[in-house]
C-alpha cells in the first residue's frame, strides 16, 4: 500500500501524511442568512406593475400629486414604490398595490395581469413565496383628462 501525496504538500518519507481538512463544510448556502427589505420587493413589484399594459399610474391621487411635487425637487426622483406596500417575512411576502387603469380596459384583466407579473418578478428576483397580492384600482383615466400635475411655482 502507498500513500498518495495530497496536493501542495511536500513529500517526506519520515512524516505521515495528514488529510486537509476544509474549513466551514457545509453547502455555502446554509452558511448565513439573507434578509430583504421591504423596499426591495416594493420597488420590484412596482416595477413589475407599472409594465402591464392598461395600467395607467400607481398609488391614489394623493400619492400621485405629492409624487409629482416630489419629482420637481431636485434629488427628488421619480418613485417607484408608489402605490405599493408589502410585508416581508422570512420565506414569504405579501403585497398591496393601488393601480389607476386607463379607460376602456378591462380592470378584471389588467388586475390578473398585474398580479401574474408581480408574482412572477418577486418571486424569481427574490426568492420568496408570494402568500397574497391585493390589488386596489382607486381611479380610471379618461381619455380627456388632463395629467394631475401641480401648478408651476414660481420661482
Amino acid at each position: 500500500m502507498t500513500d498518495t501525496p495530497q496536493r501542495n504538500r511536500p513529500e517526506s518519507p519520515d512524516k505521515e501524511l495528514t488529510p486537509i481538512t476544509k474549513r466551514g463544510g457545509g453547502d455555502p448556502a446554509t452558511r448565513g442568512r439573507t434578509t430583504i427589505a421591504d423596499g426591495v420587493v416594493e420597488k420590484i413589484a412596482g416595477m413589475a406593475a407599472r409594465d402591464v399594459v392598461g395600467v395607467h399610474a400607481m398609488g391614489s391621487g394623493f400619492a400621485r400629486t405629492f409624487g409629482a411635487v416630489r419629482e420637481r425637487v431636485p434629488g427628488g426622483g421619480k418613485s417607484v414604490t408608489r402605490g405599493v406596500k408589502a410585508e416581508v417575512g422570512e420565506s414569504q411576502t405579501a403585497l398591496d398595490l393601488e393601480i389607476v387603469v386607463d379607460y376602456g380596459v378591462s380592470i378584471i384583466d389588467v388586475a390578473r395581469d398585474v398580479r401574474e407579473n408581480v408574482i412572477a418578478a418577486v418571486e424569481r428576483m427574490t426568492g420568496l413565496e408570494v402568500v397574497e397580492v391585493n390589488i386596489a384600482v382607486s381611479d380610471v383615466k379618461l381619455p380627456d383628462e388632463e395629467e394631475e400635475e401641480p401648478e408651476p411655482r414660481l420661482q
